[in-house]
C-alpha cells in the first residue's frame, strides 16, 4: 500500500512537471511566432498568438500544431493616402506545419476577419462627403450611405460651377446609397445604386463619377486572407478563408 502511495505521488509530481514544461514551451513558441509575424509583416504592434491543443510538446514532435489563433488590437492601413484604423483583426489557422525553430509555418486552413468603422471609412471618402450606416434593410444588401452638401462634393472633386449654378445648388444636399464589394482582398469598391434627380442637366453623371470610387487598403497583414465584405451598424466587416497560408517566414 505504501509503495502504491509513493507511485501515485511520483505520477502526480512528474505529471505536474510535464504540464509545466509543456506550458512553458507553448509560451516560448507563441512569443517566437508573434515576433516572426511582426517582423515579416512589418506590423507596428505585437500580435497576440495563442496555440491550442494539449499536450503541445507531442504536437511539436510531429511538426504540426492543431490550431493557432492570432489577434491584433488594430492595424493602421493606408487607403488612398489616408491612414485608416482596421480593428478586430483576427485569424484562426488549422493544421499548422512548423519547423523546429518556428522560423516558418504554413496553415492548411485559415479563416480571418477584420472591421473598419464608418468614422475611419469617412477619412478616405470624397471631399465634402461622409460615409455612414444605411439602415438595416439597405445594409443587408451590402449598402452604405454617402451624403454631403452638393456644392461641397463638387468643389472637392474640382468641378467648376458657374455662379448661377452654384446659387441654384446652394444649401442642397445629395444622398447616395452605394453597394460595397471587395476586390482582390485589398480593395473596397463603392458603387452608387441610384442618385436623386439633380436640377442641372448632366450633373447626375458628374456626381456619380465622384461617389463611385475604390479604396486600396495597404498595410493589412498578408496572413489575413479576406474575400467577403458586409455592411453592419458599426462599419464594414471583412471575412475570408484560405488554404496553405504562410504564418511566418
Amino acid at each position: 500500500m505504501r509503495a502504491l502511495r509513493i507511485l501515485l505521488i511520483l505520477v502526480v509530481v512528474f505529471g505536474g512537471l510535464f504540464v509545466a514544461a509543456d506550458r512553458a514551451a507553448v509560451y516560448f513558441a507563441e512569443g517566437q511566432i508573434a515576433d516572426k509575424i511582426r517582423s515579416s509583416q512589418g506590423l507596428s504592434s505585437q500580435p497576440q498568438v495563442s496555440i491550442k491543443g494539449f499536450p503541445f510538446l507531442t504536437q511539436v514532435l510531429g511538426s504540426s500544431v492543431d490550431e493557432v489563433d492570432i489577434a491584433l488590437d488594430g492595424v493602421s492601413a493606408t487607403a488612398d493616402g489616408h491612414q485608416v484604423q482596421v480593428t478586430e483583426v483576427s485569424a484562426v489557422l488549422k493544421n499548422v506545419k512548423i519547423d523546429s525553430s518556428f522560423s516558418s509555418a504554413t496553415a492548411a486552413q485559415a479563416s480571418g476577419s477584420a472591421r473598419i468603422s464608418y468614422a475611419d471609412l469617412a477619412k478616405s471618402a470624397p471631399k465634402g462627403a461622409t460615409v455612414g450606416y444605411a439602415g438595416a434593410e439597405r445594409a443587408a444588401k451590402g449598402q452604405v450611405k454617402l451624403s454631403g452638401r452638393l456644392a461641397d462634393v463638387l468643389d472637392g472633386a474640382g468641378i467648376d460651377m458657374p455662379s448661377s449654378v452654384r446659387a441654384l445648388l446652394d444649401g442642397q444636399d445629395v444622398t447616395a446609397y452605394s453597394t460595397v464589394s471587395l476586390e482582390g482582398g485589398d480593395t473596397v469598391r463603392l458603387r452608387a445604386e441610384a442618385l436623386p434627380e439633380l436640377p442641372v442637366p448632366g450633373l447626375n453623371e458628374q456626381v456619380r463619377d465622384v461617389v463611385n470610387y475604390d479604396l486600396k487598403l495597404d498595410g493589412l497583414p498578408s496572413t489575413i486572407k479576406l474575400d467577403r465584405i458586409t455592411a453592419s451598424e458599426s462599419g464594414l466587416q471583412f471575412a475570408g478563408t484560405g488554404t496553405d497560408v504562410s504564418l511566418a517566414g
